[in-house]
């Protein structure tokens, strides 16, 4: 039987260099997450989420991107949730997208804000209906008793609000303005390509290789 120690993959698909690499991180991420959705990969918007508690101690979770632009990358979730309560104390996270099947991971860092409210209206609005319902049933991060506590609940909301749920007030979005990134590439013999991206105080992107 392999042990875990015995498991080794050599990495072969492509490579990063600088002249692959836009001056931009957003354009390269772009392209990256582009690429993954055409390769259809599985999930190819989900990422970690990493978050710091007011004792300090790290947490992360898997959360989905629904959108990104220049002002950053946004995902939606419940604002009383634990990440919700740690974001509120450290408005500061890291993202991390990792694209198996690519042999590709990138990660991100910043400072949290809100999200815009009519784009969560809007995006809330176009959820599948029991997901709309979801959002109002589930006390997220909260001891419950049983499944049966959010079998029920949905059943009660889903008759309050029928086929057209409000946002809640406690959901909504989240925006990461990035000041740093990383695209890595898996290469041969473990001599992986490494790019990081630093903004520097004039608002330009400083670009650098790191050794694998």
């Amino acid at each position: 039987m392999q042990t875990l120690a015995d498991l080794r993959k050599d990495y072969t698909r492509a490579e990063l260099d600088e002249g692959q690499a836009d001056a931009d991180p957003f354009k390269l991420f772009e392209r990256w997450l582009s690429e993954a959705v055409q390769a259809q990969v599985p999930e190819p918007n989900a990422m970690t989420l990493a978050t710091v508690g007011e004792d300090g101690r790290p947490s992360t979770r898997v959360v989905l991107i629904k959108g990104f632009d220049a002002r950053g990358l946004v995902w939606y979730t419940n604002y009383a949730s634990r990440k919700g309560r740690e974001l509120a104390a450290h408005p500061l996270a890291a993202l991390q997208f990792h694209w198996v099947e690519l042999e590709r991971v990138v990660r991100v860092e910043g400072r949290v804000e809100l999200g815009d409210a009519v784009e969560a209206d809007a995006y809330f609005a176009s959820r599948p209906l029991v997901s709309r319902i979801g959002a109002w049933a589930s006390p997220q991060s909260e001891v419950i008793d049983s499944r049966e506590v959010l079998v029920k609940r949905a059943a009660e909301y889903g008759l309050k609000f029928g086929l057209h749920p409000p946002r809640p007030p406690h959901w909504g979005g989240y925006r990461l303005v990035p000041d740093a990134w990383e695209f890595w590439q898996g290469r041969r013999s473990r001599l992986h390509d490494r790019l990081a991206y630093r903004m520097q105080r004039d608002g330009t992107w400083l670009r650098q290789r790191l050794a694998p």
